[in-house]
């Protein structure tokens, strides 16, 4: 019986793997890391702009998915206890943190919501993830309270090198249209001037 040469039979196993379906490719995962400004309170799943994110991508042919961990009420020491097991579930490649909304309307401690903004982009970063800050307002009823809660935001940004979108809501903040009658969370129709302002920022981000 002849002998069928190696480098023969190499070469025929090459081409059938080649002819074999490929595995599917994961994307890379954009985490939402927020409150409910971000979790689409009072809106259907696929209304708030991390889902329209979503869809934005994929129509971009761009290789993210968006995983969105907000939840409505979350405080930033809330987000900082559960971070850390986010990060090794989803293995972010991005990591958009929205959170001190909460803190701010509580009144609570700006040190201690900073301590925390910086500590949840220090991890993500250590991850691997690069980080978006994306930052809140108060009502200027809050007084100094309110000037020193805003510019927190761009102090933990510049600690941590990171970028910042100083304001998530700019685009909608000033037209009570673009709010549910608790004059606090955006409407459906806020959700696409809200996407379009954060991916001027997080566009840079999409390597």
């Amino acid at each position: 019986m002849r002998r069928i040469p190696l480098k023969l039979i190499l070469s025929m196993l090459a081409i059938l793997a080649s002819l074999l379906p490929q595995p599917a490719h994961a994307a890379k995962t954009l985490l939402v890391f927020g409150d409910s400004l971000s979790a689409g309170y009072g809106l259907r799943p696929d209304e708030a702009w991390p889902a329209l994110l979503d869809q934005r991508l994929k129509a971009r042919k761009l290789d993210y998915s968006v995983a969105n961990l907000s939840i409505s009420g979350e405080t930033t020491a809330g987000g900082r206890a559960r971070l850390d097991a986010a990060l090794k579930t989803h293995r972010p490649a991005v990591v958009i943190l929205a959170l001190g909304a909460n803190d701010g309307l509580r009144g609570l401690p700006l040190a201690q919501m900073r301590a925390n903004l910086e500590a949840m982009t220090a991890s993500a970063r250590q991850a691997g993830a690069r980080v978006l800050i994306a930052g809140m307002r108060l009502p200027p009823n809050y007084g100094p309270y309110a000037d020193e809660f805003q510019a927190s935001f761009a102090r933990v940004a510049q600690a941590q090198k990171s970028p910042l979108l100083p304001f998530l809501l700019e685009p909608v903040a000033s037209e009570a249209r673009f709010f549910l009658p608790d004059n606090l969370h955006p409407t459906a129709d806020a959700q696409p001037r809200i996407l379009d302002h954060v991916w001027g920022s997080l566009q840079p981000l999409l390597k």
